[in-house]
C-alpha cells in the first residue's frame, strides 16, 4: 500500500474516547494526512471503540463485518479504544481484513504501528496495560473552537464489578499539574470559553502521585488562570466527593454548578454486589451536604437496572431515590455482563423484558422530574455559551452553567460568547428563551 494521505476515525463512548480520538487526529495530521468526511474515501481508517455497553461493541462488530464483506479493501484498517484492550489480537481472528490493533496505554505509539502496518504488511498489536502520562494532548485536533476536553487522569481503581475499565484502561495515573494548566492556559489564549476536566474518576486526581495537588487544589489553581470562563468536570465517584471540592464548586467563579454524582442503584444489597463502596444512607447525606452549600447546584446520574438478582422491590428503592433527589439529568442503562467483570460470574437472572420495562419506568419519571424543573426556571435568566446554531439553522443553541440546553433567537456573531437569556417555555429537554440585552440589570441565575 502507498503512503496514506487521508484518515477517517469513528469515535464510539464516552469523553474521554472523544479526546483520544482529537489526540490521534493529531497525530496523523502532523504526519501530514488530512481528514475526510467519508470512510470510503480514506486510506487510514480507525474505529475507536467502547466495550462499556454491548450494544456499542455490537455497533462495531457489524460495522467490522460489513467491511470485511466488502469487493475491495481500500484502507488501513486500525481498532483502538476500549475494545482493543478487551479482546487484543484476538480480534484479528475475527476480522482478518484488520490491520491494526492499538490499546488505550498506546497512543502515542499510533504513527509506528501504521507503519509497521505499511511495511511488514503484517498484522500489528500493542495493547499494554500499563498507561505512562506521555501523550501530547497540544497536539489534539479539536473540532470545536469553543469548549475542549483536557485529559487530568486515566484509569480507574475502584474496581465496580460490573465495570471493564479497570482493565481497558488500567490503574489511575494522575497528569502532571504543571501540564493541565499549560494546556488550560493555551486553550483560554486561543478563545476556548468552556474547559472538561476529563477521568475516569477525576476526584481521585494525585492521590496517585507524589505532587501535593489533589483534585480541589488543583481546580483553584485553574480558577486563577486570566480569562478562564467556564470549567466543569466528569466523572465522579461518590465516595471521593470531598467537602473541599463542595466548597470550590461553591466558590469559583469558573466551576459550574454541575456535579455528576452516580448512585448507580438506590438498594444496598445491590450497591455492595456491585463493589460501589457506599450505602444509600452515606450517598444521601453527601448530596445533602451538598445542596446545603451549593444551593444551585444540579445533579448528573448512571443507574443500572436489572443488575444479576435484583428484585422489584429493590428497583423500587432506586426509583424512589431518583423521586427524592431529583436529578437534573439522567442515564440509565439496562445490565448488561461484560466479559472479564466479576459480575460474568453470576448469572444473568432478571429477563430482558424485565429490565426493559424497568429502564422505562426510570424514564418516565426522569421525564416527569425534568418537566417540573425546567417549568421551575421559566421567568429566571441564565447564562448561556452560545456554542452554534441549531438544526434549522434560524435559532441560536447553548448551555446553561448547570448544563442544561437552551435555543434562542439572535445573531450568528453570538456564537463563541455568553450571554444572559430570559427562559420562557420549553419543548422536550430544550429550554426556549428571549435574548436580554447586555445593559439589562437582570440576576443571572
Amino acid at each position: 500500500m502507498q503512503e496514506p494521505k487521508t484518515y477517517f476515525i469513528r469515535t464510539y463512548g464516552c469523553q474521554m474516547n472523544e479526546l483520544d480520538t482529537q489526540i490521534m487526529a493529531g497525530q496523523l495530521e502532523k504526519r501530514g494526512l488530512s481528514p475526510v468526511e467519508d470512510e470510503d474515501n480514506a486510506d487510514v481508517l480507525i474505529f475507536n471503540t467502547c466495550s462499556i455497553r454491548d450494544l456499542a461493541e455490537r455497533k462495531v462488530m457489524g460495522k467490522l463485518g460489513q467491511i470485511g464483506r466488502g469487493k475491495k479493501k481500500q484502507a488501513l484498517i486500525g481498532i483502538t479504544g476500549c475494545m482493543a484492550m478487551a479482546k487484543k489480537d484476538s480480534l484479528f481472528r475475527k476480522f482478518p481484513h484488520l490491520d491494526f490493533v492499538l490499546g488505550t496505554n498506546n497512543i502515542t505509539d499510533l504513527g509506528t504501528v501504521v507503519d509497521e502496518a505499511l511495511i511488514s504488511n503484517r498484522q500489528i498489536y500493542k495493547t499494554d496495560d500499563k498507561f505512562e502520562e506521555n501523550l501530547n494532548y497540544l497536539a489534539a485536533k479539536r473540532e470545536s473552537k469553543i469548549k475542549a476536553f483536557v485529559s487530568i487522569i486515566r484509569g480507574c481503581d475502584k474496581y465496580c464489578t460490573y465495570c471493564v475499565v479497570p482493565y481497558t484502561r488500567g490503574q489511575e495515573v494522575s497528569r502532571p499539574p504543571e501540564s493541565i494548566l499549560e494546556e488550560c492556559k493555551q486553550l483560554v489564549d486561543q478563545g476556548y470559553k468552556e474547559i472538561t476536566l476529563l477521568g475516569q474518576n477525576v476526584n481521585s486526581y494525585g492521590k496517585d502521585a507524589s505532587w501535593n495537588c489533589l483534585f480541589h487544589d488543583l481546580l483553584y489553581q485553574i480558577d486563577r488562570i486570566p480569562g478562564m470562563e467556564r470549567v466543569r468536570f466528569i466523572t465522579s465517584h461518590p465516595v471521593d466527593i470531598t467537602i473541599d471540592l463542595m466548597h470550590a464548586v461553591r466558590d469559583l467563579k469558573s466551576l459550574c454548578e454541575f456535579v455528576h454524582f452516580p448512585i448507580q442503584a438506590g438498594s444496598n444489597r445491590i450497591l455492595k454486589k456491585m463493589h460501589r463502596i457506599y450505602t444509600k444512607e452515606q450517598y444521601f447525606e453527601k448530596v445533602a451536604l451538598l445542596k446545603q452549600i451549593v444551593p444551585n447546584v444540579s445533579l448528573g446520574t448512571d443507574i443500572i437496572v436489572g443488575f444479576p438478582t435484583e428484585t422489584e422491590a429493590e428497583f423500587q428503592e432506586t426509583y424512589d431515590a431518583i423521586k427524592e433527589i431529583r436529578y437534573s439529568v439522567g442515564f440509565f442503562y439496562a445490565y448488561s455482563p461484560r466479559k472479564g467483570t466479576p459480575a460474568m460470574r453470576w448469572k444473568d437472572d432478571i429477563p430482558e423484558e424485565v429490565k426493559q420495562d424497568r429502564l422505562q419506568r426510570l424514564l418516565n419519571l426522569q421525564e416527569t422530574i425534568g418537566n417540573e424543573l425546567r417549568s421551575e426556571m421559566l421567568g429566571q435568566t441564565v447564562e448561556v455559551l452560545v456554542e452554534r446554531l441549531n438544526k434549522d439553522h434560524r435559532l441560536l443553541k447553548g448551555r446553561t452553567r448547570c448544563w442544561k440546553k437552551v435555543i434562542f433567537e439572535g445573531p450568528e456573531a453570538l456564537i463563541g460568547t455568553l450571554q444572559k437569556v430570559k427562559i420562557h417555555s420549553f419543548a422536550h429537554e430544550t429550554l426556549v428563551g428571549e435574548l436580554v440585552k447586555p445593559s439589562s440589570l437582570l440576576t443571572v441565575s
